[in-house]
């Protein structure tokens, strides 16, 4: 029966590739695999009458409150123009010197995404507010574009990212679900708090090596990056820094609010998504930018967006039901386990299978449909849940990246002007997938990066 779990996997790929609506063919999948075994007697009927208390396990799910209010705080912050404030007046700073401009675009994205932790929205934003500029400063278009995709895609990782809150949550589960099946009655907990302390070190890194990156590059390549040549008195660049200062601060408070009430242990992550959703929609009042226009159509598309998350959740979770009546964790569980080289083996191909998974599915739809049949036979094989949580996250935001399908290429493909080429954004986009496999790499050889600091906490 472990073949025909492997084959609904198989089919539910096939359907998304078609294009259908992802809930309805995760849910439409497993139901037609369950009928059909259900009139060849080969799947028990009696375990979809479980259904019901799983729906009504994710409507009391305090964690993913979480999720429509991240999304709240980002999608306000994005109508009140902190990053064009940002990366105008970074720009202006910071042009003069070669590379400069790439520099600042990274600084925002990475303010950005602990503003936001959305990746579409970071994208599209930056590319909109960025990539003209860089244009018209000579910037090499694969630099350019590269640079505002990698940028973009540090909402995945650096806190608070709504994958972060989804892994959490998921990891939670397949956490307690391993120690149970070892025999361990007292389980231990992992938390969204402990993978957003976990993230901050790889995320910071990430941002390092993207600016080393882009140093070497204004070095060795001078007229891919070249320096806005307009010279200001002392007293312009006075001006600047107290305009920096005007945009900085009010988003370095939020981010602080949000992030220092979890880390101190003030507040939980849903409690701190809380603060971040009334500090962006006070931060938007006093900015003189919240109408009701603009308030009714953030919370059309706060709700587009968590309606999307939740209903693919309920899919995935009758999805995941009918793999497991048909015997497929226990499967994937015998198959990662006999693997020579043990664990080792078992997250290369884990990590290899998610990578390859990511060119055609969201990253919404992996952590919903792969991390929980994985996710217990890895961490039974005594694998630190929060290094793992974080590896995946690292992993998916290099699927966002990697052409020819990475969706953050999609979402500046439809905001980049004609003059920039398809293959413009593939060429400038490679060097930052090496930069994600390597970080990925040393994560993998120093788990310490991922778990010394929630360790401390």
């Amino acid at each position: 029966m472990a073949l025909v779990a492997f084959l609904m996997f198989a089919v539910v790929v096939c359907v998304l590739l078609a294009g259908y609506p992802v809930a309805f063919s995760l849910a439409g999948t497993a139901l037609l695999f369950a009928l059909l075994g259900s009139l060849a007697g080969t799947f028990d009927p009696v375990l979809l009458e479980t259904m019901p208390n799983r729906i009504f396990g994710i409507m009391n799910n305090v964690t993913l409150i979480a999720v429509p209010l991240f999304v709240f705080m980002g999608v306000t912050l994005e109508r009140t123009h902190i990053a064009e404030d940002l990366l105008e007046t970074l720009s202006m700073l910071m042009g003069r010197l070669r590379g400069g401009l790439g520099i600042a675009v990274t600084l925002v994205g990475m303010l950005m995404a602990a503003s936001t932790g959305i990746v579409g929205a970071t994208v599209v934003t930056m590319g909109l507010l960025s990539l003209p500029t860089m244009m018209r400063r000579g910037y090499d278009p694969g630099i350019a574009t590269g640079t505002i995709t990698a940028a973009g895609t540090l909402g995945q990782i650096i806190p608070p990212s709504i994958i972060l809150v989804l892994l959490g949550d998921v990891l939670s589960s397949a956490y307690q679900q391993a120690q149970l099946q070892q025999g361990i009655f007292q389980v231990d907990t992992v938390t969204v708090g402990d993978l957003f302390i976990g993230a901050l070190i790889p995320g910071l890194m990430l941002v390092g090596f993207y600016i080393v990156y882009l140093v070497v590059v204004a070095l060795t390549r001078p007229s891919s990056m070249p320096a806005w040549q307009e010279r200001t008195d002392e007293s312009a660049t006075s001006s600047v820094l107290m305009r920096i200062l005007k945009a900085l601060l009010p988003a370095l408070v939020l981010i602080l609010a949000v992030l220092g009430s979890i880390i101190a242990g003030i507040a939980t992550p849903t409690e701190a998504a809380g603060v971040g959703a009334l500090g962006a929609l006070l931060l938007a009042s006093l900015r003189g930018q919240m109408t009701t226009r603009r308030l009714y159509e953030i919370c059309k598309n706060t709700a587009r967006f968590t309606s999307m998350v939740f209903l693919i959740l309920l899919g995935a979770s009758m999805f995941s039901l009918v793999f497991r009546g048909y015997g497929g964790d226990e499967a994937i569980q015998n198959f990662l386990s006999s693997l020579p080289g043990g664990k080792v083996t078992a997250i290369l191909v884990v990590m290899l299978v998610m990578f390859l998974m990511g060119f055609v599915l969201d990253f919404i739809e992996i952590t919903f449909v792969v991390v929980p049949i994985v996710g217990p036979a890895l961490l039974a094989m005594d694998i630190n849940p929060i290094w793992l949580g974080i590896m995946i996250a690292i992993n998916l935001q290099t699927s966002f990246l990697t052409p020819p399908f990475g969706f953050a290429l999609f979402y500046l493909r439809g905001v980049a002007p004609p003059e920039i080429k398809t293959t413009d954004i593939y060429r400038g986009v490679i060097p930052f997938v090496v930069i994600q496999l390597f970080a990925l790499l040393l994560i993998a050889l120093w788990p310490g990066l991922a778990t010394w600091l929630p360790e401390q906490f």
